[in-house]
């Protein structure tokens, strides 16, 4: 069975179960019984069934330019599925960042109600909670493959729904960008002593992990910073990885490209949505949403592994950019301020040590696990290219 043909009738099976709800509790007519029903497809079945859903219409502001289709394409693919497994009966209506409310101003818009959802980075709100950095990376943390365990089978959205609640919201994962690229920089950096003072455009503990090695930091939007980089407002800057960093133009306000993003191994996006605005939803909208979640966060990481690749042979191509690794002194550095950073916020913070402590069992159990199988597979691949 294609694809389609089996989401449609997936949907179809939903949306019958809605109508039948529905019927019930507003007083419509009783459908026939089973035995009485004429024998029909359901395909055959959904638009009648479909008939009797509320519509519902709902905005999702977001934290990315439109211009970056991947990562915005987290809150499209999303829309558009929901939309497609009801029939376009409940559509959401996407807005990229600054066109309803600043990028960084997702997460409270949507607890404020000013729009139902949203689709944004969690770790942009650490200082309304430090806990928000888990929900999406940990520097030196987890990768997406990693990420994605822990959130589905590790407890992870279990910890995480407890956080949301503090914000009026409930929030699901919808895209990870895998392994992010390390940052442009103006000039090269070799040691600790070459950040200290560097002005680096950097959210999230990431951001303060690299302030205990010197640097000065700045949370700015996607949208922002080729301008704040290429007129030396900033002296480095990250965002994602080749293929989004190409869109923005960041190849020419900078020569110096570094990996790898160490306090981004396997982030997270989340879509969320107001606690009230889901609680009117039907629950079976609720869990095509879920659904579509599911769906985004897959295809997000997908479409980036497939893109990257070619998108940084397009940046070095022209002879310009150099591609340079973080130091072993940087790294090591930088390892030993992140997890200090970690046990000084549990001690001061006790949701932040609720999460943490079980998130930092689980990195430790998978850490072990993918060590003895698919690092010993990666270095042996990577070490001996065939020719």
């Amino acid at each position: 069975m294609k694809r389609r043909e089996f989401l449609r009738g997936a949907a179809a099976g939903v949306l019958g179960t809605v109508g039948m709800t529905l019927a019930a509790c507003g007083g419509a007519p009783a459908a026939p019984p089973a035995a009485e029903a004429p024998a029909t497809t359901g395909e055959a079945q959904a638009p009648a069934q479909a008939s009797s859903l509320p519509a519902v219409e709902w905005r999702m502001g977001t934290s990315w330019p439109i211009s970056l289709d991947t990562i915005y394409g987290g809150a499209t693919v999303l829309a558009e599925r929901v939309s497609e497994l009801t029939d376009g009966m409940f559509k959401i209506t996407t807005f990229p960042a600054g066109e309803l409310f600043g990028g960084l101003e997702v997460l409270q818009n949507v607890q404020q109600g000013t729009v139902e959802s949203g689709h944004s980075a969690m770790y942009y709100y650490v200082g309304l909670n430090p806990a928000w950095g888990i929900a999406t990376s940990l520097p030196f943390g987890l990768t997406a493959t990693q990420q994605n365990a822990w959130l589905y089978h590790g407890g992870g959205n279990e910890a995480l729904d407890k956080l949301a609640a503090e914000f009026g919201s409930i929030i699901f994962p919808a895209g990870n960008t895998g392994t992010q690229m390390g940052g442009w920089f103006r000039r090269e950096i070799n040691t600790v002593a070459d950040l200290q003072g560097l002005r680096v455009r950097i959210p999230g503990l990431g951001g303060q992990v690299i302030q205990r090695l010197g640097a000065v930091t700045q949370t700015i939007p996607g949208g922002e910073i080729f301008q704040a980089l290429s007129t030396g407002a900033v002296d480095a800057a990250e965002w994602v990885g080749p293929y989004d960093d190409e869109k923005l133009g960041l190849a020419d306000a900078a020569d110096f490209y570094y990996s790898p993003g160490w306090w981004e191994p396997g982030p997270t996006l989340h879509a969320m949505a107001g606690t009230d605005a889901w609680s009117k939803l039907p629950v079976e909208y609720q869990r095509i949403f879920k659904v579509a979640a599911w769906e985004s966060n897959l295809n997000m990481i997908s479409k980036y592994e497939a893109l990257n690749g070619d998108a940084l042979q397009r940046i070095l191509s022209g002879g310009k950019v150099q591609l340079r690794t973080y130091s072993d002194e940087i790294m090591v550095a930088a390892q030993a301020a992140a997890f200090e950073l970690y046990e000084e916020t549990a001690a001061s913070t006790p949701i932040f040590k609720e999460i943490f402590e079980p998130w930092k069992d689980f990195r430790n159990r998978v850490y072990g696990w993918n060590s003895s199988n698919e690092a010993t597979f990666t270095n042996f691949v990577y070490n001996n290219p065939l020719a």
